[in-house]
């Protein structure tokens, strides 16, 4: 199974399957293709929580503290998947190279769906949407096909959750 190089190896950790816990030869740091989606270094309020299950509660992101207006842009360059409201509130869906993609809510779109933009390009502006914080903020996720991952990866940061891997059982002769 290949991996293409440009995908932080600490993504694919998270990933069902082996895991592998170095980058690709000739692959880039992850620093050097992804950034916070707002400006500076934000404080993060709630981390990733994943449920035990697909069905079950969880925190399938990452809250980040900002005031409400703040500029939201793309962690990485992509193209627009969804950029409109959703459940009361706006969303924005970036779609990356790889089969990854970024959410980011509460924000009202300056972008429209098929756009390509660019790391760090303005997608939108924080809303002050009340109920998932105490007080504004941004929750920013990152899926890979339909599996939760933790953004903060895609910085070097977050908590890599290495599974074991069990050897084969041995096969039975036949009767």
């Amino acid at each position: 199974m290949t991996t293409p190089a440009t995908i932080p190896t600490s993504v694919r950790a998270g990933a069902r399957g082996p895991v592998r816990t170095t980058r690709p030869t000739g692959a880039p740091a992850s620093s050097s293709r992804w950034e916070w989606p707002l400006a500076g270094r934000p404080r993060v309020l709630r981390g990733f929580a994943p449920p035990a299950q697909p069905w079950l509660a969880g925190h399938r992101g990452t809250d980040l503290s900002a005031p409400p207006g703040a500029g939201v842009r793309a962690a990485g360059a992509g193209t627009v998947g969804y950029a409109g409201p959703l459940a009361d509130r706006g969303v924005v869906t970036v779609l990356h190279p790889g089969g990854l993609r970024t959410t980011y809510l509460p924000v009202q779109p300056s972008v429209r769906r098929g756009q390509a933009v660019a790391a760090g390009e303005v997608i939108g502006t924080l809303q002050d949407v009340p109920g998932h914080c105490p007080a504004a903020c941004l929750h920013w996720g990152l899926l890979r096909d339909r599996a939760y991952l933790d953004p903060l990866l895609l910085l070097g940061h977050g908590q890599v959750r290495l599974l074991p891997l069990w050897p084969a059982p041995p096969s039975r002769p036949a009767p």
